[in-house]
């Protein structure tokens, strides 16, 4: 008897992944909120603002700085999310975990580390060897 080619995951080890990335989708968005509060602080001299009254010019140039690196973090943690929400449908579709370039299933391991990983290690870098993402 031949072996079979398995296709795609079965619904126990689908579960297994809607788990670890519902529970990464739990800290991004708490991350992601903690990353907007900074951004949407306006450096009033509130109860929660310890600092004195008197801001110097390298100070603003510090708190913008801070304020466009939690943005860039924010904007990076948002697409996060939005790769997990895309992964967790793909799952429901029953297609997670299946090479978009390849069609190949990727790797537990890989997926244990990369939930919302789309391609395999071997298409990822045949695509970076042909200068595309």
């Amino acid at each position: 008897m031949a072996e079979e080619i398995k296709t795609r995951y079965s619904d126990e080890e689908l579960a297994e992944f809607k788990g670890i990335i519902e529970d990464m989708l739990t800290k991004a968005r708490a991350e992601y909120e903690t990353l907007r509060q900074v951004i949407m602080h306006n450096g009033s001299n509130d109860i929660e603002d310890t600092s004195p009254s008197f801001k110097t010019v390298e100070d603003d140039g510090a708190n913008q700085l801070s304020k466009e690196e939690a943005s860039q973090l924010a904007q990076r943690q948002y697409k996060f999310i939005q790769n997990l929400e895309a992964a967790l449908v793909r799952i429901e579709n029953k297609t997670y975990g299946i090479c978009r370039v390849t069609g190949k299933l990727i790797p537990k391991e890989r997926l244990r580390l990369v939930p919302h990983a789309t391609l395999t290690v071997e298409a990822k870098e045949m695509l970076a060897k042909q200068g595309k993402k």
